[in-house]
């Protein structure tokens, strides 16, 4: 890549990336809201975690569709066509909470709709950053991808907080429908460079049925162990992610109030921003697998201190922790995936990527209300088995059977990471392949 393109296109990036940065925003404000509106109006740990579940749910389903659609179509419409999609997703809400209609089951289906077309708009940005950012920057733009939803996860708790008590949810969800208009925005005034194909077959963008392009997918990356492998050790660790994001809030209000649930969010938005910071400014561990597993261990130890007792500090601690490794990992493994694989099949390659790294996030949502209320909670209240033992450690009362839960997905994700390292096609994954080396937007060679 010439310097001139290298800085022309690093502009194009920087331009989508604010306008995504916005809009992660406004999305995170109707998030926190209409959660605790629904935690408020039905008070049950179940209902509240079906919201993540149909979050979650499209994108496992529908990314295969998806996919050849991407490397179809110009990548630059369809993130307008998936901002756009979720903006009336979130209108739609707003009109029906004014109108005094809006139930919990509009939540959950708009939430689906919201995701679906947000299943779009993950491989065509992934695929994007690829055309626009040079190899050795990949890191750091993938860090600063994260940097928008650690922006997120602290000024919306905050944010949302107060502006409920002042605009309510009805302002709050027109907010995140001008961040929408805002991202569109910028993308309306920027181009994107077109990939072109390479002399080699796995290069080339869809030929032939489309049924056949969203094979396509799936056949790369089991034709390749070490890709395969990574994306199964990261499907099991988001299950143990989706545990956590679907009874944290339950877990921190059962010894706590609403507006410490606020600042510990924020702190776990804070621990994103850093972990994003030292992304965008580091870029990553020569060996990006280390910057994968490495912070996989250390997040699996920030599990288990979150779930530790039912005190301020330690939850906030573990949960910064926690949130501070995403970056790395998410940068670290993604850089992987935009360096070996082609450009033009980027899109089909990336939503298979999506489809399985999610598959158990679902399930997860799906098992953890029952598996608390009815298992796990149980153990710890005044009659419970583990009154004695355990809950002499770790406390008792409402929350101490999500907190010990937490334990168990702490040690789980250190066994499942240590694994991994002893799996040689996930620690030499970075060898299997030769790196696609990007020359100039638009252009590629093997």
């Amino acid at each position: 890549m010439t310097h001139k393109s290298a800085r022309s296109g690093m502009a194009i990036f920087y331009i989508v990336w604010l306008g995504q940065v916005v809009s992660l925003v406004g999305s995170g404000l109707t998030s926190f809201a209409l959660g605790v509106w629904v935690f408020q109006r039905t008070d049950s740990i179940t209902q509240f975690a079906l919201i993540g579940l149909f979050t979650v749910l499209p994108r496992v389903l529908l990314s295969p569709l998806i996919g050849p659609l991407v490397d179809r179509w110009d990548r630059r419409w369809a993130m307008i066509l998936s901002d756009t999609g979720a903006g009336l997703s979130t209108l739609t809400i707003v009109l029906l909470l004014y109108g005094g209609r809006l139930e919990i089951w509009h939540i959950y289906l708009l939430a689906a709709v919201s995701a679906a077309f947000g299943t779009v708009q993950w491989p065509a940005y992934m695929a994007s950053t690829t055309l626009l950012v040079p190899k050795g920057n990949l890191g750091r733009a993938n860090g600063m991808s994260q940097f928008g939803q650690a922006a997120s996860e602290i000024l919306a708790p905050a944010l949302a907080g107060a502006l409920l008590l002042t605009i309510g949810l009805g302002g709050i969800i027109l907010i995140d429908f001008a961040s929408f208009l805002f991202a569109v925005v910028t993308l309306l005034i920027v181009r994107f460079p077109k990939p072109q194909t390479t002399t080699s077959a796995e290069g080339k963008p869809g030929e032939g049925s489309w049924w056949h392009e969203i094979a396509y997918g799936w056949n790369y990356v089991t034709a390749r162990r070490g890709l395969l492998g990574l994306l199964i050790f990261l499907a099991t660790v988001n299950f143990m992610w989706g545990m956590v994001g679907a009874l944290i809030t339950p877990m921190i209000l059962g010894f706590t109030s609403s507006h410490v649930l606020g600042v510990i969010i924020s702190t776990a938005g804070a621990g994103m921003l850093v972990g994003s910071l030292a992304m965008s400014i580091w870029g990553g561990p020569k060996r990006r697998i280390y910057g994968v597993l490495n912070f996989e261990l250390l997040s699996g130890v920030c599990f288990m201190l979150i779930g530790l007792r039912p005190a301020f500090w330690s939850v906030m601690l573990g949960v910064f922790g926690a949130h501070a490794t995403i970056a790395i990992i998410y940068g670290s493994n993604q850089a992987i995936w935009q360096s070996k694989v082609a450009p033009g099949v980027q899109g089909r390659v990336f939503a298979t990527q999506q489809m399985i790294a999610r598959a158990a996030t679902p399930l997860a949502f799906l098992l953890a209300g029952p598996l608390a209320e009815r298992f796990f909670e149980p153990l710890l209240t005044a009659s419970g088995p583990l009154v004695a033992g355990v809950g002499g450690i770790i406390g008792t009362g409402a929350g101490r059977g999500i907190g010990l839960l937490f334990i168990l997905m702490g040690v789980a994700k250190i066994v499942v990471s240590l694994g991994a390292y002893l799996n040689p096609s996930i620690r030499y994954v970075e060898d299997e392949l030769p790196d696609v080396v990007i020359d100039r937007p638009g252009a590629l060679s093997v």
